[in-house]
């Protein structure tokens, strides 16, 4: 198979699909890689170790869409992208549909076979494609968060672990999933007051095997996570629903009841947000401030740190890419059904039932696709 790997174009983007050594591992197995110039250069991966790997440099994204058979990226694809896919072609990348409608009818217009990271599943449970960037996301959100609550940042002060005869900062996570585990052991590493919050008890039982009374957790309702917002000084936004739109835990009401200067960090963002005030932002514009809240909602967060979260994303990705390359989509999907559930939109179709409810398209199963 003809695999391409264009440069990303989102905003301060700087991770790339695939590492030289993942590219050898494709051309060992007898496939081709084009690889746009300067593709991973930011992060230290050059032309010279992709051509060592057996890749072919290619000039042009627009030479690299026109012929490869299978394209492998790292975010969703920006309309100029979408514009140069065909039908047939196989789009593997993460994509995060539910709150996108726009991008969303642009592949379906495209015709293109659309795999998403994000809603692979793994044979133990879980999202494993998913996870290290969740992982990376939850541990940047303290970071982002204890940056912008020093007053130069427009934040209230507070330096989160407290010193000695002052209280710490007060942490609020909404989520016990990936984002929410690494990021609680970001705050708890650093000396902040930590709340956790969940619908799964079994989830917070084993928090709190891990951590005891260093930490709270409470189950999630509508009071608990008032509450627990309004006594925060930094609220971690970690809810997600494989596929789906995010649920939008905290309303605008409690916004403008919160601290003055107190930051929120909207992880789910790539997904809708889980705060009623959020919109996307980019690491060029991080923050925008609600009520004289903070909010905190770029949607590649893990983009900041670009060459740790690439080979982490490499890891989990690259087996699933070999399977495509090496078997087609179709007889990949059908082989694995964990794949299978990462097929988003094909050949003019909605194929996960999440996005289809939440945009309002006809949702086709994979296996009518499949044959």
């Amino acid at each position: 198979m003809l695999v391409g790997l264009p440069k990303e174009i989102k905003n301060h983007e700087y991770r790339v699909g695939l590492t030289p050594a993942s590219v050898r591992e494709l051309t060992s197995r007898g496939h081709q890689v084009l690889v746009e110039n300067n593709a991973g250069a930011a992060i230290g991966l050059t032309d010279e170790q992709y051509v060592a790997a057996g890749a072919t440099m290619v000039a042009q994204a627009s030479e690299i869409f026109a012929r490869a058979d299978m394209i492998v990226k790292v975010k969703e694809p920006q309309l100029p992208e979408c514009a140069m896919l065909r039908p047939g072609q196989i789009l593997y990348t993460y994509l995060h549909l539910a709150p996108d409608p726009e991008q969303t009818a642009a592949l379906i217009k495209s015709g293109a076979v659309c795999i998403a990271y994000e809603t692979i599943t793994g044979p133990g449970g879980g999202l494993p494609c998913l996870a290290p960037m969740s992982e990376v996301a939850g541990r940047m959100s303290i970071q982002a968060g204890a940056a912008f609550l020093e007053k130069s940042r427009g934040g209230m002060g507070l330096l989160l672990g407290g010193v000695p005869g002052v209280a710490p900062g007060h942490v609020v996570i909404l989520g016990g999933g990936v984002v929410g585990t690494n990021a609680l052991q970001m705050a708890v590493g650093i000396g902040a007051r930590v709340t956790v919050l969940d619908k799964n008890v079994d989830r917070l039982r084993q928090l709190d095997l891990v951590y005891g009374n260093r930490i709270t957790t409470l189950y999630s309702n509508a009071q608990s996570v008032e509450e627990s917002v309004l006594a925060a000084d930094l609220v971690i936004g970690g809810v997600l629903v494989p596929g789906a739109a995010a649920p939008r835990l905290v309303t605008r009401e409690m916004i403008a009841k919160m601290k003055k200067g107190a930051v929120v960090v909207d992880v789910a963002i790539d997904q809708g947000g889980c705060f009623e005030t959020s919109h996307a932002t980019t690491h060029a514009d991080p923050v925008f401030v609600v009520d004289g809240v903070i909010h905190y909602c770029v949607a590649n967060m893990p983009g900041a740190v670009a060459r740790t979260s690439t080979f982490a994303l490499n890891n989990a990705t690259i087996g699933h890419a070999i399977a495509l390359a090496d078997k087609g989509w179709k007889d990949a999907l059908r082989a694995n059904p964990h794949l299978k559930h990462g097929l988003n939109v094909c050949q003019g179709h909605v194929t996960y039932e999440a996005v289809a409810q939440a945009l309002g398209h006809p949702y086709v199963a994979a296996e009518q696709l499949l044959g």
